[in-house]
């Protein structure tokens, strides 16, 4: 699998990543094991999971299943910090917090280290300095190899990424934002993905697959074996089971009969080649899916492809957003 730099930096990762959303929770040990040493063996790096994911059990279990089936150093593994189950607050950015959670993230894996630490979500009760420093403490104590954002919006995102640049070797660098990005949600091209190219901060794709609808399996039915399906997910795919989503999918099915290839190639090939866009990161049920998805590294859509896709599901522009003098 083709490798690429995380932003301006120097650290490499797969052009895919591994989801670990469900894990410990919706997929077991066994088929946990079986999508890792499939990633492993197409050449993947980059494993993507949270201290929150399973309540810690994604954590855990990713801790368990390496070294037993893939070597430590063959891996690049992301987690986040700052997702709290807190009714009264979501997101918990102070620095007590974030060290905290780093230091129960590493138990559970395993690990000395973690190669990229991101900050799950941005808190408006946290000054944003105190956020960043304890980037900058991970980092300097070696806890943390590289760090970065996730789910910040555009000034956040470019306030993080100058403050940090604003004193070189003492504050760490963003390395990456992780932001949801798909045919189906192109909200990050408005600010947040200029923002990102203009500071050198990778952008890493979640649910670029639509939350699952791009694949083209909520055509014509919801399978009973499908997120949509379930009880605690139907919620998170219902969003883009409308009309407008609708005209999208058939747009990407048209495209993958044309190629003599499947929607999910088709969709998940136009997220990973977009400007900008680092490794989309892919959460399946089961090695099967995973490895379905593993085969999009031998597709490049056509120009003509690309240019169709774009203006079936461009995003409004509208003031103040991106080059509004040209709206």
């Amino acid at each position: 699998m083709e490798q690429r730099h995380l932003g301006r930096t120097g650290l490499r990762v797969s052009r895919i990543g591994l989801g670990t959303l469900t894990w410990g929770r919706d997929t077991d040990e066994h088929d946990a094991a079986d999508q890792m040493k499939a990633f492993w063996e197409a050449g993947g790096t980059l494993i993507d999971t949270a201290d929150v994911y399973g309540g810690g059990e994604a954590e855990y279990l990713l801790g368990q299943l390496v070294e037993r089936l893939v070597p430590r150093r063959d891996l690049i593994i992301a987690t986040k910090a700052g997702s709290v189950p807190d009714p009264y607050r979501r997101f918990d950015g102070s620095r007590g917090h974030l060290l905290a959670a780093l230091d129960a993230s590493l138990e559970r894996l395993g690990t000395d280290y973690v190669d990229l630490w991101q900050i799950h979500a941005f808190d408006t009760g946290t000054p944003l300095e105190e956020t960043l420093h304890a980037l900058d403490i991970a980092v300097t104590s070696g806890r943390v190899r590289y760090a970065g954002v996730s789910n910040f919006c555009g000034w956040q995102l470019a306030k993080a990424a100058t403050w940090q640049l604003a004193s070189p070797g003492i504050r760490t660098r963003l390395a990456s934002s992780q932001m949801e990005y798909s045919l189906l949600q192109r909200g990050v091209e408005r600010e947040v993905l200029p923002a990102a190219i203009d500071l050198g901060v990778g952008l890493l794709p979640s649910s670029p697959l639509g939350r699952g609808v791009l694949t083209g399996k909520y055509r014509h039915t919801t399978p009973p074996d499908s997120r949509g399906a379930s009880e605690l997910l139907a919620p998170f795919v219902e969003p883009y089971l409308d009309e407008a989503a609708s005209r999208i999918v058939d747009a990407v099915a048209t495209a993958a009969e044309g190629l003599a290839t499947t929607p999910l190639e088709v969709a998940l090939a136009w997220v990973r080649d977009r400007p900008g866009v680092v490794a989309p990161i892919i959460g399946a049920r089961n090695a099967q899916q995973l490895t379905a998805a593993l085969s999009v590294e031998s597709l490049s859509l056509p120009d003509e492809i690309c240019q169709a896709l774009d203006d079936v599901s461009a995003p409004v522009h509208r003031y103040p957003d991106q080059d509004w003098s040209t709206l």
